[in-house]
C-alpha cells in the first residue's frame, strides 16, 4: 500500500509537501504514511482514492485495477 500511494503521487509529479497541503496535514505526517511508519486513517485513504481517481482497494493492494468503482451520491 505504501508504495502505491508514493507511486500515485509521483505519477502526478507532486511533492509530499504539495499533497500533504491538499490533505490539510504536514509533510512529515504524510511522509510517515508513505514509509509505513503510520497507518493511513480511513478518512485519508478515502481522500487519496478520490484525489487520485482510483479505488481504496487499489491503494490497499487488493486489486491491480486502477479505475475507481462507480461512485455513490452522498
Amino acid at each position: 500500500m505504501y508504495g502505491r500511494i508514493r507511486d500515485l503521487r509521483t505519477d502526478k509529479d507532486m511533492t509530499q509537501r504539495e499533497l500533504a497541503s491538499i490533505l490539510g496535514m504536514s509533510q512529515t505526517g504524510y511522509s510517515k504514511y508513505e514509509t509505513g511508519e503510520n497507518d493511513v486513517p480511513t478518512a485519508i485513504l478515502r481522500a487519496l482514492a478520490l484525489f487520485h481517481n482510483t479505488s481504496s482497494d487499489y491503494i490497499l493492494g487488493l486489486t491491480d485495477v486502477t479505475l475507481p468503482y462507480k461512485r455513490v451520491k452522498s
